[in-house]
Order: C-alpha cells, then structure tokens, then sequence
C-alpha cells in the first residue's frame, strides 16, 4: 500500500481499475463493477458417471436374462386367427386398459394428451421455484383446493367404475394428507419427507404409480374379452 495521503476526488465506476475509499454516487447512477469475466459453464460430472454406471449396469441385467429365458414370442400374426384376447404391447397396455372403462376418444385422445401437458407445463408453475413443500405455504387455501380436486376425482373413477384406478389414486391422496397435516417439529423424518415434497412430485408419482397398476392389470388379469381373471388360473395370456 502506498504511504502518500494525497487523496484525489473523481468521476468513475471501475472500482477494480480504479479503487477508492470515497465515491460519489449521484442520483442518475450506481456503483458498479465493469469487468468482463470468463464464461462459466455449469456441469455435473458424477451425474453424468452415475448414468454410465446405470447404463451399463442394466445392460449386464438384461444379457444375464436373454442367456437364462427366452424371449416370450409367439407364432407369425395371422389376420384370420387373432388371439383372444388381443393385447397391445405392454408400454401401452395401460392405455388398453382405459379403453375397458372410458370412450376411445376420452381414453385414447383426451387422459394422454392432458398428463403430457401437465407434465410439461406443472413445473414451471410459481408454486414449484422454490421446490417448497406443496402445503407450506398458503396452507388452508391449499387444502381446500386438494379436497375439492381430489373427492371430485374420486367420485369420476367411481362413476365410470375404474377401480383399478381409484385405488392408486387413493393412496397418493393418503400420502398426500399425510403430509399436509404433518406439524413442522415432526419427529418421522418420513413424514417430514413428505411434507417437503412439492406439486410436481405428486402429479409425477400418481402418474408413474398408475401406470404401473394398468399396465400390471392388463398384463397378468386380463383374459379373454378382456374379462378379469387370476393369473393363476391360465386365462390371462
């Protein structure tokens, strides 16, 4: 540091080239910082190490099963002999099974492209910014609109007797309950899991926790015209 005590007044905003103990700042500026820093480019390296662990992991899985079991495959398609019943392939079974209770327009058209959109969209919601939990703020506001929604839904499945459906959507309001009623000194860290969840996570959990049923339903209960049956008695194929 230099010893001179000469201390001059300027005009300036470049603290770095320029830097004082006793700055100016008038009504039609700021103080700032002019620097043109180096671009920063954001990464994650061990995310992208986990996923190469995880691909090649599940690689070896399925070589271990095509050595052990053969591929389920049938005989070559024959319009004439169409199997009983006819099932689409397994990713779209769920929808199969939507077809059993709702019109082809609503099972096929409608319920797909409304939990693609909310997939997409519900993310970019305020609610979901800050990653808060779904009932932290605005609690009571919240709750009333989660009971509302959620009754009115049950009541749709009801009505068009989709109890397939009814039951995973039941246990995610339950889970949902819990975590609105969950106090802040809880002391199940479950339970304060739950709390801290926000919106996002429970549209994509219900969603991945039904078609998980629909696509096991359609899969191992269903026999032929798509009636239901136990998989234990030989009829679903």
């Amino acid at each position: 540091m230099s010893d001179s005590k000469d201390f001059v007044a300027g005009v300036g905003s470049d603290q770095r080239k320029n830097p004082v103990r006793v700055a100016f700042v008038t009504r039609r500026t700021s103080a700032q910082v002019k620097a043109q820093d180096e671009a920063i480019t954001q990464s994650f390296p061990e995310v992208l190490f986990r996923a190469a662990i995880a691909v090649e992991v599940l690689a070896a899985i399925l070589v271990l099963i095509s050595l052990f079991f053969n591929a389920p495959l049938e005989g070559l398609a024959d319009a004439s002999h169409t199997p009983n019943p006819a099932k689409a392939p397994w990713y779209f079974l769920g929808l199969q099974e939507l077809l059993h209770y709702f019109p082809p327009v609503v099972a096929g058209v409608l319920v797909p492209t409304l939990v693609v959109l909310a997939l997409i969209v519900i993310p970019y919601f305020n609610i979901n910014i800050e990653a808060a939990g779904l009932f932290t703020k605005d609690r009571d506001r919240r709750l009333k609109i989660f009971w509302v929604v959620g009754i009115a839904f049950c009541i749709f499945l009801l009505y068009f007797d989709v109890i397939v459906a009814l039951v995973p959507t039941i246990i995610t309001l339950a889970l949902m309950a819990l975590a609105a009623y969950t106090p802040a000194d809880a002391t199940s860290r479950f339970r304060r899991s739950l709390a801290a969840k926000p919106l996002s996570y429970w549209i994509m959990s219900w969603f991945l926790f039904e078609l998980a049923v629909l696509t096991t339903v359609g899969t191992l209960f269903r026999g032929p015209g798509w009636a239901w049956v136990w998989p234990w008695s030989g009829g679903a194929n």
